[in-house]
């Protein structure tokens, strides 16, 4: 499990149907270790602060392995590290292995797996497709956000170690899919409530589609 890139980027204005937006999608590679911090990265941020960033989502991380589905399925589009928003990409560390509540070190920094990304509108912006959002959700290729337990410093080449396996074993995986409601598992959705580790607004959502 390693780091192979580091991503950042500020808010910046770009025109998209007719309109200015701002979004602080595009991410950039940077070689110089950067300090993790409990909201972000420096030299990073957010446009749109009530749905992007924050203690629970301070560090996107999207795994190199999709970038080979994502050139099969656009391959019209030049696709380079920190396409996706990510902070971090990272080698191993997949949706489907992955527990939400799962504690990593690298670094100096401790993290631990809070939910998986559910896209927004800005992602095609980022793509120049508008179909974009509606393609990233049904691949279940979503990458997954990290919240911050301890602040420090990382860089291009560090190795993720896994400190602790969350029992409970519930998937950034099983998230996307009681999201999206492709199979009844009522037995998951109601395990879901209970997971402390899963954000309180997720576990309101799964509380409220529990009663239908």
């Amino acid at each position: 499990m390693k780091l192979i890139s580091v991503n950042v980027g500020l808010p910046r204005e770009v025109a998209w149907n007719g309109k200015m937006v701002k979004t602080g999608i595009f991410k950039e590679p940077v070689s110089d270790r950067v300090m993790v911090r409990a909201l972000n990265l420096d030299g990073d941020g957010q446009a749109d602060l009530t749905v992007h960033g924050g203690l629970e989502k301070a560090v996107y991380v999207y795994p190199f392995e999709h970038y080979d589905y994502w050139r099969s399925e656009l391959p019209d589009i030049e696709l380079t590290l920190g396409n996706f928003g990510e902070n971090f990409t990272t080698t191993g560390l997949r949706e489907p292995e992955l527990n939400i509540g799962d504690h990593f070190r690298i670094g100096t920094v401790k993290l631990m797996v809070t939910q998986p990304r559910m896209p927004c509108y800005k992602l095609g912006i980022r793509f120049g497709r508008p179909d974009m959002v509606k393609r990233f959700l049904a691949s279940r290729r979503t990458g997954f956000y990290f919240s911050v337990m301890q602040e420090g410093i990382v860089g291009v080449g560090d190795t993720l170690e896994l400190v602790s396996r969350n029992e409970n074993n519930i998937t950034v995986a099983d998230i996307t899919e009681l999201y999206t409601r492709e199979q009844d598992n009522p037995d998951l959705l109601y395990r879901a409530t209970q997971l402390e580790a899963l954000p309180k607004s997720w576990r309101d959502y799964f509380q409220k589609q529990s009663l239908r």
